[in-house]
């Protein structure tokens, strides 16, 4: 965990102001630094709206911040600062916008559908689901941020389908191929997407390591998605 110390000293206390105050915290504490600046910036953002995700069905549940404390396994010597961080973003859902603007702004990708949103996108919707449902209100929230990061309803339709399978896991809208793509062509899209989730990739975007469960989670369900395509194509 890089230090988010540092960004509180700066910030202090005052919430009334807390998300001009976070951004320049980070521009000025890591100035002349921008890999540093980037991945704080990162986590910082990133703790907010994970904050902001669990309020928005109005209560912050327990399940929902030991799902946070499951994506970012906060060292010890940093626990009391990023309570801080936490509780000051959870008092309401105001401002998540721009925190997802923020973290737009750090991707390198200037296309649509930057991986590095996926995989905050990913986090996000692991602390959504941890009291059992995705409520109304949290699922406006990703679909916004979903397109505050410019990710296609496609995309946003495969990375929920990882989270939210009511009636079972649909492969073919995990793998965001159809039922009648060739198969050779589904196996070159799950190597490709399972080239992506590899922790290595991950990092070399910026992702911090205490961010890379979600590699593990998406991973596994982009192996049960191919091997239910692999089965029926035997069976076929």
């Amino acid at each position: 965990m890089l230090s988010i110390c540092k960004i509180l000293e700066a910030v202090g206390e005052a919430a009334q102001s807390f998300v001009s105050q976070i951004v320049e915290a980070v521009r000025t504490v890591f100035e002349g630094d921008p890999e540093t600046r980037r991945q704080v910036a990162f986590s910082v953002a990133v703790i907010a709206l994970s904050a902001k995700m669990a309020k928005a069905d109005g209560v912050v549940t327990q399940a929902e911040v030991s799902a946070f404390q499951e994506i970012f396994e906060i060292p010890q010597s940093e626990a009391e600062n990023v309570s801080k961080l936490y509780n000051l973003a959870k008092q309401d859902v105001a401002g998540y916008d721009v925190y997802a603007r923020r973290l737009s702004g750090l991707c390198s990708s200037v296309v649509s559908n930057c991986a590095l949103l996926e995989d905050v996108m990913d986090g996000l919707y692991h602390i959504a689901k941890a009291d059992g449902v995705i409520h109304e209100h949290e699922n406006v929230m990703l679909q916004h941020i979903g397109e505050i990061f410019g990710l296609d309803e496609e995309r946003l339709a495969q990375i929920a389908a990882r989270h939210v399978h009511p009636e079972g896991l649909d492969p073919f809208v995990v793998l965001g191929v159809t039922k009648s793509t060739p198969f050779d062509e589904i196996k070159r899209r799950y190597r490709e997407l399972a080239k992506k989730s590899h922790p290595d990739n991950l990092r070399a975007r910026g992702v911090p390591d205490e961010f890379m469960r979600i590699a593990g989670d998406r991973m596994a369900k982009l192996n049960l998605a191919f091997e239910a395509i692999e089965r029926l194509q035997v069976r076929a």
